[in-house]
């Protein structure tokens, strides 16, 4: 599956879909670092594609919980403006789980 979703980086088919797509993959491979740079890439191609915004921050949230937090608001944003609900609430409930964990490290 990432075999064939890396050809195709570089051709017509390469935007955020893809970016999102790969990204999702490495996170499942265990590749952290790729998948946040795909899923970085991805969110740098459409700033409204909620779904990558959800993706980055999941993946962000082990490592830099300050900077998952700051992708799930800007998703949240994201899906605000694209009228995504659902995403709009996974995202809030992240975000507040999150912000719980940081008070309590205060």
């Amino acid at each position: 599956m990432i075999s064939n979703l890396e050809k195709l980086l570089g051709t017509p088919r390469d935007g955020a879909l893809l970016r999102y797509s790969l990204g999702v993959e490495y996170e499942k491979a265990g590749r952290h670092d790729d998948a946040l740079a795909q899923l970085r890439e991805a969110v740098a191609r459409d700033p409204l594609y909620s779904a990558a915004w959800k993706a980055l921050g999941r993946v962000l949230t082990d490592g830099d919980p300050r900077e998952a937090l700051a992708a799930f608001r800007q998703g949240i944003a994201a899906a605000q403006q694209k009228g995504d609900r659902q995403a709009e609430k996974e995202m809030t409930v992240f975000a507040r789980r999150i912000e719980k964990r940081l008070d309590g490290d205060a």
